[in-house]
């Protein structure tokens, strides 16, 4: 059990690197043109954006299960524990953000350039809040449609960051249960997309660095006992020497 708390609170400390050193930097988000990396971001954070993270989610819990070779019981018991820590991730999310009820970076850029009160912005529904945010923009050539489009689809609160969220804990999850097989290249492709995911919060005018480190913060905690939860209760995580052949003729990770 120690192994995994070590293994998940090293990738926590690497997922918190970013936005720290962001935080620290002093960075203010200002809104810019759709040039060609903000696009590529917006991409990034639409595989956790609804509907497509169910489709990312499936998708990591098959190469998961596949990785871990567990056998049926021990499978059915991972892929519904995997699922368990997403869904109560982004279940605990809403529940911070409806207490805490921290406005967006948009929305207060909206406040000042707009003078759109942001008390009053969540006063109102979704689609009211949706509404406004297309016709104060409407004539706004800087910002491009498809970003407008995403303000406008998500108009919540800021913190914490349900997309880091979601995406710290795919890493993590990826520390705590890969790391012992070996599947080192799915580890850097998960943390690097993790990040990238993070970044594009940023970037996108969706959050502040504090509300990705919260949620980083969440997704350790989850991760970890979910981690400690296969080891116990479905299937050891480490291998033995002589079974390490067997891992690396498998598919490539």
């Amino acid at each position: 059990m120690l192994e995994i708390v070590k293994r998940t609170t090293l990738g926590a400390l690497l997922l918190a690197l970013m936005p720290l050193a962001v935080w620290l930097s002093g960075w203010q988000w200002q809104p810019g043109e759709g040039n060609a990396v903000l696009r590529v971001l917006y991409w990034i954070t639409q595989t956790v954006t609804r509907p497509w993270g169910i489709l990312t989610s499936v998708l990591l819990i098959g190469w998961f299960l596949w990785c871990l070779r567990f056998q049926l019981r021990g499978a059915i018991g991972l892929a519904l524990l995997l699922g368990a820590v997403i869904l109560l991730g982004q279940q605990l999310k809403s529940i911070v953000k409806e207490h805490v009820q921290e406005p967006r970076p948009f929305v207060v850029w909206l406040e000042r350039d707009y003078q759109v009160d942001n008390k009053d912005f969540y006063r109102l529904p979704r689609d009211g809040r949706s509404a406004l945010v297309a016709e104060q923009l409407r004539d706004n050539h800087v910002v491009p449609a498809w970003l407008k489009a995403h303000w406008q689809f998500e108009t919540g609160f800021a913190f914490p960051s349900g997309h880091t969220l979601f995406a710290a804990s795919w890493a993590l999850l990826g520390v705590g249960l890969l790391w012992p097989r070996r599947r080192y290249k799915t580890l850097a492709l998960l943390m690097i997309w993790a990040v990238a995911v993070m970044g594009s919060r940023l970037v996108l005018g969706m959050h502040w660095p504090r509300d990705l480190l919260m949620a980083t913060v969440m997704s350790w905690g989850m991760v970890t006992l979910a981690c400690c939860a296969v080891q116990r209760f479905i299937g050891p995580l480490t291998v033995e020497p002589d079974e390490h052949r067997e891992i690396d003729q498998r598919k490539p990770s």
